[in-house]
């Protein structure tokens, strides 16, 4: 994973300025009824390009993941590629993998999830 990392930040670091790179911070807190459970923020580096039918995305970089009642929070690296297309001019597409490593201390896997969808515009 650490090998992904680097090879996107590489990819990410030659790329021209105005060639669609950006910064993402975004940070997603777990609840289950009112009870809070823990937040992970990313901290990313991105690249979005495409064309009017067309579009893609690719970021990572670090993620801080803090459980409620943890003494310490935990660095991870973590990732997204997405892509959308216009199927017509109000219908879309989308699609979206995202990884984050696990736990350096456990010998968990590393957690994946995929989101997949479409609009319609009106």
């Amino acid at each position: 994973m650490k090998t992904l990392a680097l090879a996107l930040a590489s990819t990410i670091v030659a790329l021209p300025a105005s060639a669609g790179v950006y910064v993402n911070v975004e940070n997603n807190a777990g609840f289950t009824g009112s009870d809070y459970e823990g937040s992970i923020t990313d901290f990313h580096v991105g690249y979005e390009g495409g064309t009017d039918t067309f579009g893609f995305y690719v970021q990572g970089g670090p993620a801080v993941v803090a459980v409620d009642g943890a003494e310490e929070s935990d660095t991870r690296i973590s990732g997204k590629v997405g892509a959308n297309v216009a199927a017509t001019e109000k219908l879309d597409f989308y699609g979206e993998v995202s990884v984050l490593t696990a736990d350096s201390d456990t010998d968990d896997d590393n957690n994946w999830a995929t989101k997949v969808g479409a609009k319609f515009s009106f």
